[in-house]
């Protein structure tokens, strides 16, 4: 019998610049934090900042990660980033291809 995985999430993480996203992207990869970290620019985002509300086009990166790991790759977000106080959310994956869970485990468990 197969040992069970860790339980996947989904990090969603908005940068100001395509720049930034991808430095922290490809620290997230090569620290084996991320599996992978999907970025897409141009989103619009709509929020409230100190009191007032704010409008921003940002790129959204999306990591995939384990929830055993998002302490560590918070963490390294949070030691990058530029916002003072960046988003970085995690959704838990419910379902998916095993074969891409088990490579997202075994990817993120190198140290």
């Amino acid at each position: 019998m197969a040992e069970p995985l860790p339980q996947p999430v989904a990090v969603f993480m908005t940068f100001p610049s395509l720049e930034d996203a991808n430095r922290v992207a490809t620290a997230l990869v090569d620290e084996h934090l991320a599996a992978c970290v999907n970025l897409l620019p141009g989103v619009r985002s709509v929020f409230f900042w100190e009191g007032a509300r704010e409008e921003a086009t940002e790129v959204l990166a999306v990591a995939k990660t384990t929830q055993q790991r998002f302490g560590d790759l918070a963490a390294r977000v949070k030691s990058l980033h530029g916002y003072s106080v960046p988003e970085v959310i995690a959704l838990p994956i419910v379902e998916g291809n095993e074969s891409y869970l088990r490579w997202l485990a075994e990817t993120v468990s190198k140290s």
